[in-house]
């Protein structure tokens, strides 16, 4: 039986059919990219669901930087905005960072209960499904969804990792052949309609939109969920892996 992939979108934990598909969050705009980002730069990353969750956390963890946004609003008390460009300008890269948004994080860390949760973003999306490819186990792709919507951006992510997944034989469920059919052969640049983009020109954050696309596919690692801490876990380089995904 071929596996199965499969595009959902979700503001919260993503329901647990008990087939063990690997769950992979996408929340390009912003917390999988700040987070990734983070990470990337040398710091440790706990992503969480509430403000409470973040406060819990960052007193385990002093020196931790507090970043997020709640209803696109930074809270009282933290550092740093929701904000990959934010995160990456700053040098005191040996603190780690507590990161807290208002869906991103959320689907992240409820969903993470017993299975496998991977984190994606325009970044690492290649690298995402090698790794994908790899494993040969069912996948859902899941897009935080933003205020009730499931954004261009996150589509545009999850169709460019489902695509090749198909291609390789992978069999398509639910909305995954209509998402993959918008979206999997436009540039990056055609996320520029979507509601997040005017949001971040809207509030001074274009730095952000820039930042987004500007760094595609320049990550090669993959993420997951562990326990607390959304941690790098290698990556899959096998010759046929490659070939498949630059075919």
């Amino acid at each position: 039986m071929a596996s199965s992939v499969r595009i959902e979108v979700h503001a919260g934990a993503v329901p647990d059919r008990g087939s063990g598909d690997v769950v992979v969050v996408v929340d390009v705009i912003r917390s999988s990219t700040t987070a990734i980002s983070g990470i990337v730069a040398g710091r440790r990353c706990f992503p969480v669901p509430t403000l409470e969750a973040a406060q819990e956390v960052a007193a385990r963890h002093p020196d931790a930087l507090l970043v997020g946004e709640l209803g696109g609003r930074m809270p009282y008390g933290f550092d740093l905005d929701n904000s990959p460009a934010l995160l990456t300008g700053q040098t005191d890269v040996a603190r780690a960072f507590v990161l807290l948004s208002t869906s991103g994080t959320r689907v992240m860390h409820d969903s993470a209960r017993g299975r496998r949760v991977s984190v994606a973003c325009l970044r690492n999306a290649a690298a995402q499904t090698r790794d994908l490819l790899h494993r040969g186990d069912s996948v859902v792709l899941v897009g935080a969804a933003t205020r009730g919507e499931f954004r261009e951006e996150d589509q545009l992510c999850c169709a460019w990792i489902a695509a090749t997944l198909i291609q390789a034989g992978f069999e398509p469920v639910g909305m995954t052949t209509d998402i993959v059919r918008r979206w999997s052969g436009s540039p990056v640049e055609a996320i520029l309609v979507s509601k997040s983009c005017r949001y971040l020109a809207d509030v001074g954050r274009s730095d952000d939109l820039a930042f987004v696309l500007s760094h595609v596919d320049d990550v090669d690692d993959v993420f997951e969920v562990q326990g607390p801490e959304l941690v790098p876990v290698g990556r899959a380089t096998t010759a046929q892996d490659r070939l498949r995904v630059a075919g």
